[in-house]
């Protein structure tokens, strides 16, 4: 999961839901001080929340930029019900493309990205926006996500969780978490106190079934590549990740945004979040790249 490097939000930031035609999203918001270049649409990934974006809020807006960033259907503060349906790769798209009208409405363009797992929501929700008419965004960033599914190790944790769901509360799965990372001394796991309860807060907030159904489709998600350069058209595009990354090789991100046509960043000294652990170079690089789309 990603770990926000604080929680207090900046001065031009605050919490909201976002109204849409499929329902609220819990959302942080940053409001740029002066004219406003354009609007930005932040989608998460798996685990993971608005707050996973919370240290580019303030870099974003200082550059001009209306940001939201949402918790996905099933996620932290947004919730969902315990239906497998509700969080079909398709329904999600749905979900992204409802936000997307939403913030819309504000008459700024509209700058689409996804993390991780969120880069196959978004990429679900232009290429069932393709099938209609034309793109409602001006960009499109895929963050530290991938072509297809991911990372075989990491698969294999990701299908233990979803084959212990049924059976265990998210409060027990979370304490196991725990002793295995007390057991394997790593030091990036400390963390302060705050951050420290909420992740515990956030993990047990989760929708059980979204897990699952989002889990198994993560260890099996087709390559959808070919398809999204096609949909996506002329529709500029970046591809945008760390040095490592252990969801997806980096070498593949590069191969994807080589198929894309897509512009490439990597960010030095970040593993799977750049925006949370380098979010300086990451805000550099997405404003060059939207101030440029």
């Amino acid at each position: 999961m990603s770990t926000p490097p604080f929680l207090t939000l900046p001065r031009c930031a605050g919490a909201l839901r976002v109204a849409t035609a499929r329902g609220e999203f819990a959302a942080l918001r940053a409001e740029p001080a002066g004219a406003v270049r354009g609007s930005a649409l932040l989608v998460p990934g798996f685990t993971g929340s608005k707050e996973d974006f919370i240290a580019l809020l303030e870099p974003l807006a200082a550059a001009g930029y209306r940001v939201t960033a949402v918790d996905q259907r099933g996620q932290y503060e947004t919730g969902g019900p315990d239906d497998p349906a509700a969080y079909a790769v398709e329904a999600l798209g749905e979900d992204v493309r409802a936000l997307s009208a939403a913030l819309a409405a504000d008459g700024e363009p509209l700058h689409l990205l996804g993390h991780s797992f969120g880069g196959q929501m978004v990429r679900e929700a232009v290429l069932a926006a393709a099938a209609e008419g034309p793109l409602p965004w001006r960009s499109l960033t895929l963050m530290s996500t991938g072509p297809g599914a991911i990372d075989p190790g990491e698969a294999e944790r990701t299908k233990l969780l979803v084959s212990v769901l049924p059976s265990m509360s998210l409060e027990e799965i979370w304490q196991v978490l725990q002793q295995m990372e007390e057991g394997s001394g790593d030091p990036a796991q400390q963390r302060t106190p705050e951050v420290s309860e909420f992740l515990h807060r956030r993990w047990v907030a989760n929708v059980p079934q979204a897990l699952m159904t989002t889990g198994s489709h993560l260890v099996a998600a087709p390559d959808r590549v070919d398809e999204l350069a096609t949909a996506a058209g002329a529709l500029p595009a970046l591809v945008l990740s760390g040095v490592r990354d252990y969801a997806w090789p980096v070498p593949d991100q590069t191969k994807m945004a080589e198929r894309l046509g897509a512009r490439r960043v990597v960010v030095e000294d970040a593993g799977h979040s750049p925006n949370a652990e380098q979010p300086t170079a990451t805000a550099e690089a997405l404003t060059g790249f939207w101030g440029r789309s």
